[in-house]
């Protein structure tokens, strides 16, 4: 299966690519320097291009069964607030998935996965009042446009499914993550790979069509498991 990831250099980005090529799957990793990814095993190609611009995506999407979209941020948060972005524009997420969603249509891709975050879209109402207070204070440009990106999947006509992972971390924890489709949780953490592994899923599936899935770690001794999601 061949399968674009879209903000392949970021750490969510990096773990889906990983994943992806773990399985065997022929994978483009799309990022404005995918050279930092060159070496890894299997079945790579690596092509630079901004996901902004609508007329590289659109050279990067033609040939694909499916697309993962991990764009986001990656500067310091309070810094992005006081000061904005310097090296991201601060609507990447909406029009980069905007640019994905309208490249699918012109090149007959179906697939489309997003990885969004907790606490956005129908998950609002649950994120805990100390992260709504960070969202509002420190976050507020980033959730609106997370928001956005969400709308135009919910939009799109395609075969979508929505990630929402709550706080990533960078543990190397190999326990599948717990999704569920209402938005419940366990601990307010999750790791890259566990959300890596879940973005593999959702691409290479229908398991989770046209579905919200929020993903979360297990708390300290409790088992982790799937979650039906449907």
């Amino acid at each position: 299966m061949k399968v674009l990831v879209v903000g392949a250099t970021g750490g969510s980005g990096l773990a889906i690519t990983q994943t992806l090529l773990a399985r065997g799957c022929e994978v483009t990793a799309f990022a404005r320097q995918p050279q930092a990814l060159r070496g890894l095993p299997g079945k790579l190609k690596l092509l630079a291009g901004d996901a902004t611009r609508s007329t590289d995506v659109d050279q990067a999407v033609q040939g694909h069964d499916a697309v993962v979209v991990a764009l986001g941020i990656r500067e310091n948060a309070l810094r992005v607030r006081l000061l904005g972005s310097s090296g991201t524009t601060m609507d990447v997420r909406s029009q980069g998935t905007r640019n994905v969603v309208d490249a699918m249509h012109r090149h007959g891709v179906s697939r489309l996965v997003v990885q969004s975050s907790y606490g956005v879209g129908a998950t609002r109402h649950l994120l805990p009042w100390l992260y709504r207070l960070v969202f509002a204070l420190l976050l507020k440009p980033q959730i609106a446009d997370t928001e956005q990106q969400e709308k135009i999947v919910r939009a799109s006509g395609l075969d979508w499914v929505l990630v929402q992972p709550v706080n990533l971390t960078d543990e190397a924890t190999t326990a599948p993550a717990m999704a569920s489709a209402d938005g419940h949780f366990q601990s307010m953490k999750v790791s890259r790979r566990q959300v890596g592994d879940f973005l593999a899923d959702a691409a290479l599936s229908n398991h989770h069509s046209c579905t919200s899935v929020a993903l979360s770690g297990a708390q300290k001794g409790a088992a982790q498991s799937r979650a039906a999601v449907g």
